[in-house]
């Protein structure tokens, strides 16, 4: 085991990190670059508003003779909730939003979606992926061993968005994205959503069906896209002093708008994946990107972030009542299960990837 060392400015560690380095004070490459780029990315002030004005004056103008303004992806989580509340009430803007409901949703999120839409009026649009597809390529990938579980949640998500796009000449989506609560996000451990190739193989090699009624999108598709459709993808919440206590206060006082506990935790898939899957697979603890990123943006101390880690990371038994619903849906057994945690972990290029992530891999960009 290699000595632990932990970033004497935020709670980063070294711990299943490999990417992580530190500097003769003890503080580590990610703070460093996140406090160097704040100034140039986060605008929680007057230049902020102005740089939002602009924005939203932008993209009513070129609208103005659609039916709507923009288009983004919700969740049911803070995020995507607060963007859409600012979005359609406090800079009028027509909003077409997305959810795909993957069968995990958690009651408070099903909540959460429908009366900020409802109270927002704001256009929403379901869809149901196939059910046994869905939980089929999930499977593989747990069967893969690898880290990123969301791939199939975070491609059919975006497959859908882009469909809607060009369905309706939509070329601003709105991305819930931020500085102040994502600043800091570990580089290792992790994959894109769009390598369709890393994808289809473990499909193939780990999956009992096809996929061919799943919406997927691929790396190069999406390059054409964001091409024909002229995309981009604003960060508005970057222009606005967001903090994640007030932001839940607005909410609950709109909509009664509630809180699931953490970020990310809106989905038990999700949960399953942030809190058990990461720390007990690869050692790796989400709560040191999230608390990191809080410390950089002002909103918490790094003596507030360690006593935060000292807390038990879930509810043991509430995460194995997750476990048991997940597998259940997933068709994996206990044995099963346990034989696979017990496995020495894999890397999504341990398998074969596009041509893109592999000169990644070996150019280290």
């Amino acid at each position: 085991m290699k000595d632990v060392q932990v970033c004497s400015k935020c709670i980063m560690d070294n711990k299943s990190d490999d990417t992580i380095t530190f500097h003769k004070d003890g503080q580590c490459n990610y703070c460093t670059d996140a406090w160097k780029a704040k100034n140039m990315v986060y605008f929680p002030n007057s230049e902020g508003r102005e740089k939002l004005k602009v924005l939203i004056d932008r993209i009513k103008k070129e609208n103005r003779n659609k039916q709507y303004d923009c288009i983004m992806g919700i969740s049911g989580g803070l995020d995507s909730s607060y963007l859409a509340y600012l979005g359609a009430k406090k800079w009028g803007l027509r909003i077409l939003a997305i959810h795909v409901d993957d069968g995990y949703d958690t009651e408070i999120s099903k909540r959460n979606i429908k009366k900020l839409c409802n109270k927002a009026k704001i256009k929403l649009i379901t869809i149901k992926p196939d059910e046994k597809q869905f939980n089929e390529l999930t499977r593989a990938y747990v069967f893969a061993g690898v880290p990123n579980l969301a791939v199939p949640q975070d491609n059919v998500l975006f497959a859908c968005i882009y469909k809607y796009m060009r369905k309706h000449k939509i070329h601003t989506f709105l991305s819930g994205g931020n500085f102040a609560l994502e600043c800091i996000l570990q580089r290792g451990n992790t994959h894109s959503a769009f390598d369709t190739k890393n994808l289809k193989y473990i499909n193939k090699k780990f999956g009992r069906t096809s996929i061919d009624k799943l919406p997927i999108l691929s790396e190069w598709q999406r390059a054409i896209d964001k091409k024909v459709l002229k995309i981009e993808s604003p960060r508005p919440l970057n222009y606005v002093d967001y903090n994640r206590k007030r932001a839940l206060k607005e909410l609950e006082e709109f909509c009664g708008f509630e809180y699931y506990g953490s970020k990310h935790l809106e989905n038990t898939l999700t949960k399953f994946i942030q809190l058990y899957w990461f720390y007990h697979k690869f050692h790796v603890d989400k709560r040191t990107s999230h608390l990191s990123s809080m410390i950089v943006s002002g909103q918490m101390t790094r003596e507030e972030a360690l006593k935060e880690m000292e807390k038990p990371l879930y509810d043991k038994e509430e995460m194995e009542k997750d476990i048991d619903f997940i597998l259940q849906k997933l068709d994996i057994s206990r044995e099963e299960f346990k034989g696979i945690m017990n496995e020495k972990p894999k890397q999504h290029t341990d398998y074969p990837t596009s041509f893109y992530y592999s000169l990644r891999k070996i150019t280290k960009i």
